[in-house]
C-alpha cells in the first residue's frame, strides 16, 4: 500500500478552511469514490495552523496513466500543495467499529 499526503498552508490565500469545506459539500468527495486503486481518501484541516490537506491510501502505487479528478483545492487555493509526501504503508489495522462505511463521514459533510 502507498500513502500520499498533501498539505497547503492557507496563509496568503483567499481560501479558508470553511470555504474549502463548502467545496467538499458541493460534490468534490463523490468524484473520488470511483478512482481505480484508491482505497481511501480523507481531507484534513488544522485550524490552529491554517492548513488544509488530504491523505490518500492506494492499493499499490497510484495507477500510472489513470486520470484523477481535477485538483479543485489547488485551483481554489491558487497553487499546488506546499508539502507532498509519499510513503509505503508498513502495516494496517482496522479497528472494531460499528460503521458500515466511511464514505460521506466528516465535519465538512455533517448536518
Amino acid at each position: 500500500m502507498r500513502v500520499d499526503i498533501s498539505w497547503w498552508d492557507l496563509d496568503g490565500s483567499s481560501q479558508t478552511i470553511d470555504s474549502l469545506r463548502e467545496h467538499l459539500r458541493d460534490g468534490a468527495v463523490d468524484t473520488w469514490a470511483e478512482v481505480p486503486g484508491l482505497q481511501l481518501k480523507f481531507w484534513i484541516a488544522d485550524r490552529e495552523r491554517n492548513r488544509w490537506g488530504a491523505v490518500m491510501v492506494w492499493e499499490t502505487d497510484r495507477p500510472a496513466g489513470e486520470e484523477l479528478p481535477p485538483n479543485r483545492a489547488a485551483e481554489l487555493i491558487g497553487r499546488p500543495p506546499g508539502h507532498r509526501m509519499h510513503f509505503e504503508a508498513e502495516a494496517v489495522a482496522e479497528g472494531a467499529h460499528a460503521l458500515s462505511a466511511l464514505h460521506g463521514l466528516g465535519a465538512a459533510l455533517a448536518d
